[in-house]
């Protein structure tokens, strides 16, 4: 019932909450012909106990993953990861250069403008869909109202 409920906010309303968890401003940016991936961003706020993201899912590609970029060394590595921590009371942005969802093997292009559903796991709160907004390509990295 409460999947029910989060599946009809998600059609209707880019934000969502999942028990103490919200699920804030999730998009993706625009892709060009052939580009086999695309990132996803998302903010995830805990209200309630420690919770961890333990998986995406989303039919625009093959696969979906978390992933994180970190400094090793003087390169930018890039590697998945097999969760995110969602400490209580804070809010965890998965942006550009940082954590982020990885959807790989695109299906077609993410044209701006379109939307998407995805599917997000956690440990402790269960299962939400939300609405992914594709951006343009420009878009700034934050998204709508974040701050740098």
């Amino acid at each position: 019932m409460a999947l029910a409920l989060v599946l009809a906010s998600a059609a209707q309303a880019q934000d969502v909450r999942l028990g103490a968890i919200r699920i804030e401003q999730a998009r993706a940016r625009a892709t060009v012909p052939g580009q086999p991936v695309a990132a996803g961003y998302v903010t995830l706020t805990n209200e309630g106990p420690v919770d961890r993201l333990l998986s995406a899912s989303a039919e625009v590609g093959k696969t979906t993953e978390l992933h994180e970029m970190k400094m090793q060394g003087d390169t930018m590595r890039m590697s998945p990861v097999t969760a995110i921590e969602l400490p209580q009371g804070k809010a965890v942005a998965l942006k550009p250069g940082g954590l982020h969802i990885m959807f790989m093997a695109l299906k077609a292009p993410l044209k701006a403008g379109d939307s998407f559903p995805m599917r997000l796991r956690f440990e402790r709160a269960g299962e939400a869909v939300v609405n992914v907004r594709v951006e343009a390509a420009t878009a700034p990295a934050g998204g709508p109202g974040v701050k740098h």
